[in-house]
């Protein structure tokens, strides 16, 4: 995921009159439909189902489709804990939530868990995908009597490695670029699933089957592998419970990819989380169906006989035992390998997306250098955290051989003890931080004035016994995520107290791409005409564009964020200015505020600095270049509403022709919106107003009949008599009425002032 962007290298002034205009960009103000999110979530959780069921069933036996079952399940309930994280704080990953509930040492430790869980999904979903495409390959030139065997293991390895790095370019030009090509693959994925299915019933319609074994202690057969440093003891085989959780262990597989859920939640389109919501219900009908169907049918309609040799591509196994002609059979294998192939690429490409965003957290909260988050020069995105995520997935890669069984029993470590920190975090800042959540997970109860969240502590306590039963269970997952951990937890302390040493502070600010123009226009910025124009100078003080944002539609109009740096007029002209002075740190937390904003109600902004010598020629003249329809500030601490808007009045009418209307809106921190109108325009009249205009009407019509009359013939002839009076030695009578006029009417509103 595109997370942030950096600053470049310098700006450079105009050789004379005022500096250069500075846009700042950045890849995180372009936003994602809940169909995208999905896509892409569902690229990781939904390509485990080519994998999951096989590796459960080689570990616990025939029993394994209902533990896949379980998981789903219970899979949506960790869902609803990501969804009330992510209510809290837009950027809600792992390391954000574990910090604000337990402090920063366990938020490293479970970024360094989380970590170990990205750095594997890429490299099983690759060589997973690697095994499909072999084996299919395998059986073409078997059939076409070609006397050639690609070894399964290194030749699903290389093309892990070629998917792996395709995807690490896509993620180098873009969340909206991979975002796409996510969604394009789960429309592929839903045609061969719809089939798959209908066929899947069509053959149990017509050989009949039976379901799975029940997962009763009797039924269960653990591989040796499969109980690790219990394969000695008897417990696995008499508690029950310990079985149980040793089965559901094995099949965690099933629900990886939640972390990015909270991932893509900052890229999610208003409204924000309605739309969370709707993503994570098509996550879980998708995966359900998708991922516990192709274990339960596959135990179903496969053979027991022959179901080991397909361990590695189950759902190509699946088709090839479907009822119907071989051809056609042997036609939907391929489609089945072409579908595996997208699908599981695609989660190689979901796990380049979580890893970098959560790599950008840590970086923000100066754990990592600033350095990492450098932008691409041409697509600003954090490139440096791409390149150290993708190395270390070619090295998984190369050092596991390609064995997806291996990959397979490493991988649980990271998921299942990142999501038992993000629970416990949860529960925890439900006492740390209560009150209202746009988001609870179901299941609260109040006792007294005591909140009991049943729901969220079932959840955790179920997550920690799955970990502590996977240390004892799974010995190359806990030999080497602890390893991982450990040595990205000593680089995460070391690298933070560097960091600290060099004045770094522990302040999450974006970073920008700085671009240089003589103007503000349209083209620049890549706005449209019409575009709300926000003024912001105080991080603290941005109630306006949050009520500019509120109530836009980013579809119909852009909002343009300017910040207006007013020089003096001596030092105006002749000099070039540093990039600090036009873009300092107090702009860049400024900048990050509003960009704060703009992601929690999922709706673009377009920033940029400008330079001026006086205020509003500097705010008329953006807007004018702009074309904008409209100019959005806060009340000022030391000018009245009524006197900002009469110089903004005066300052437009100084412009040059053309001068096109503009609406000036100025709020207050309580909300409160005053507007005017700068440039010719319609009066707002008042009831009083139009009733006295409406009984001058009344009694004119009749004397000017059978002539017709209007409203607006009453204003003109007034006008025009108003001029003539003011011209004709009347001007200060008229202007003592008009005195009397304002003083009367602030008079009538100062009692509800």
């Amino acid at each position: 995921m595109s997370i942030n962007s950096s600053t470049q290298s310098s700006i450079v002034a105009q050789k004379t009159g005022l500096p250069k205009v500075v846009i700042a960009t950045t890849a995180m103000l372009s936003f994602i439909s809940f169909w995208r999110a999905a896509a892409i979530v569902l690229n990781d959780l939904g390509s485990s189902a080519f994998y999951a069921g096989a590796i459960a069933e080689q570990a616990i036996g025939k029993a394994a489709p209902w533990f896949i079952l379980a998981i789903m399940l219970f899979a949506y309930a960790v869902r609803s804990m990501y969804i009330e994280s992510c209510s809290m704080f837009v950027r809600g990953g792992v390391y954000r939530v574990v910090k604000e509930a337990m402090g920063s040492t366990l938020a490293k430790f479970s970024v360094s868990a989380l970590m170990f869980d990205y750095i594997l999904t890429g490299p099983i979903s690759g060589v997973s995908a690697g095994q499909y495409f072999t084996g299919f390959l395998n059986d073409l030139f078997a059939r076409s009597h070609v006397n050639l065997t690609l070894p399964i293991n290194s030749t699903s390895a290389v093309f892990a490695i070629a998917v792996t790095i395709y995807f690490w370019w896509e993620n180098i030009k873009g969340i909206p670029e991979s975002s796409g090509k996510a969604l394009r693959i789960m429309y592929v994925t839903t045609v061969m699933v719809v089939v798959m299915i209908a066929w899947c019933i069509l053959t149990v319609w017509v050989r009949g089957a039976h379901l799975p074994p029940l997962p009763a202690k009797a039924n269960l057969t653990f591989a040796p592998e499969a109980l690790g440093w219990l394969r000695f003891s008897s417990i696995p085989h008499t508690v029950a419970l310990i079985g149980i959780l040793i089965g559901l262990g094995h099949s965690v597989l099933a629900m990886s990819g939640e972390e990015t859920l909270a991932q893509v939640y900052r890229e999610v389109e208003h409204p924000k989380l309605p739309n969370l919501e709707k993503a994570g219900l098509v996550i879980f009908i998708y995966s359900f169906v998708f991922t516990a169907g192709v274990s339960f049918f596959a135990s179903m309609i496969i053979p027991d006989a022959i179901r080991p040799q397909y361990f590695g591509n189950l759902i190509s196994g699946l088709s090839m035992n479907f009822v119907g002609p071989y051809n056609l059979r042997l036609g939907f294998e391929g489609f089945v390998v072409l579908v595996g192939v997208l699908m599981l690429a695609g989660a190689v490409n979901t796990a380049i997306v979580g890893s970098n965003g959560v790599l950008n957290r840590v970086s923000e909260d100066g754990i990592l250098p600033h350095w990492f988050r450098h932008p691409h020069p041409r697509f600003g995105t954090s490139y440096r955290m791409l390149n150290l995520v993708v190395s270390l997935q070619l090295l998984t890669i190369i050092l596991s051989r390609g064995d997806i069984f291996i990959l397979g029993e490493a991988y649980a470590f990271g998921v299942m003890w990142s999501f038992s920190m993000k629970g416990l975090a949860v529960l925890v800042l439900r006492y740390k931080q209560p009150g209202k959540r746009d988001f609870r997970v179901p299941l609260n109860f109040t006792v007294g004035n005591v909140e009991i969240p049943l729901g969220l502590g079932l959840i955790t306590v179920t997550l920690f016994a799955l970990s502590i039963m996977n240390l004892f269970t799974k010995q190359v997952a806990t030999i080497a995520g602890v390893a991982f951990t450990i040595i990205f937890f000593t680089v995460f302390e070391i690298s933070e107290k560097i960091t600290l040493k060099h004045g770094a502070k522990h302040q999450e600010l974006d970073m920008f791409n700085l671009e240089s123009d003589g103007e503000l226009t349209p083209a620049s910025l890549s706005v449209r005409p019409g575009n709300a124009l926000v003024m912001i100078r105080n991080s603290n003080a941005l109630y306006n564009l949050a009520a500019v944002l509120d109530r836009i539609n980013p579809r119909q109009q852009d909002v343009v964020v300017l910040h207006l740096r007013v020089l003096s007029r001596a030092g105006s002209g002749g000099n070039e200015l540093s990039q600090e002075d036009l873009f300092s740190t107090n702009q860049q937390e400024l900048f990050t505020r509003a960009l704060s904003l703009a992601e929690k109600r999922g709706k673009s902004i377009h920033l940029a600095v400008a330079p001026a010598t006086e205020k509003w020629e500097g705010i008329l003249r953006a807007a004018q270049n702009l074309q904008s329809s409209t100019i959005a500030l806060g009340i000022s601490s030391w000018r009245a509403i009524a006197d900002e808007a009469r110089i903004a009045g005066l300052a437009w009418e100084s412009l040059p022709e053309p001068r096109t209307q503009l609406t000036l809106e100025i709020y207050s921190p309580s909300g409160q919106e005053h507007i005017f109108y700068l440039g010719p325009h319609a009066p707002r009249l008042t009831n009083k107003e139009i009733d006295l205009l409406h009984g001058i009407w009344l009694e004119l019509s009749n004397e000017v009949a059978p002539e017709e009359i209007h409203h607006h013939d009453v204003v003109h002839i007034a006008l025009e008599e108003l001029s003539r009076e003011i011209h004709d030695g009347r001007r200060q009578e008229i202007i003592d009425a008009l005195r009397k006029h304002l003083s009367n009417n602030r008079q009538r509103r100062a009692p509800n002032t």
